[in-house]
């Protein structure tokens, strides 16, 4: 993020990884092939040494057996979830606090999302900085740890999602001895739990926004399919 240079590769690997993130709908399906052809045309870097094989792999899967490892990483377990807050915040009312923050940068950026995701799914905020903007690289980097903590726990599990989330964080400044520090707490503690009340965790203006037609897929902790 220093040149200018640099922050065009880092949100062309941000936009890429952004679709593979999503949901396997019909939409993404069918652009399979053009974001496979986009990873081979990044410029020579780390995040272009992660991303082509993992395209490879990702166009050539089946529908319906892409659609079903999307599922068995992403809405089956608490440590892979794409929610950012969810790490720190699980299921509390503080994370509300954390998802106003989210949505703040994007109206301040002029962005507006679509879909029925939580304004700290991971996609989102990969496509947000995919438009090049700034606040969207910054936002990343400021939420390096928990996309660190998600690479980890994804390695742990042998997902070829891994190498997405590697791409991600190679093209982003690397973490502070701090970072890693709160890294191994938080895999060590794993998202913390409200245990009491039964009210939603953010208040309704935090909440996505209904949208018509297809929608992207969300984890079990901050979306719907």
């Amino acid at each position: 993020m220093a040149t200018t240079d640099a922050m065009v590769d880092a949100a062309e690997v941000m936009d890429i990884a952004a679709l593979m993130l999503r949901f396997p709908d019909d939409d993404v399906l069918a652009a399979r092939s053009a974001i496979a052809e986009a990873a081979h045309e990044l410029a020579p870097s780390a995040a272009r040494d992660l991303l082509v094989p993992a395209t490879q792999w990702w166009a050539a899967q089946p529908a319906d057996a892409l659609r079903g490892e999307y599922v068995g990483t992403f809405d089956m377990s608490r440590r892979t979830s794409l929610d950012l807050t969810y790490v720190t915040y699980g299921d509390r009312r503080q994370r509300g606090i954390a998802l106003l923050a989210f949505r703040h940068q994007y109206r301040e950026a002029g962005y507006e999302p679509d879909g029925t995701e939580l304004a700290d799914h991971l996609p989102m905020a990969l496509e947000f900085a995919g438009t090049g903007h700034p606040a969207g690289l910054q936002m990343l980097r400021d939420n390096l740890p928990v996309i660190e903590l998600l690479r980890l726990a994804l390695e742990d599990a042998g997902s070829p999602f891994a190498a997405v989330i590697a791409a991600v964080t190679s093209a982003l400044p690397p973490l502070t001895d701090e970072e890693v520090a709160l890294v191994r707490t938080l895999a060590m503690e794993g998202p913390p739990t409200e245990s009491i009340g039964l009210e939603p965790f953010a208040p309704p203006e935090v909440m996505p926004e209904p949208m018509s037609g297809l929608a992207c897929a969300g984890s079990t902790t901050g979306g719907s399919r």
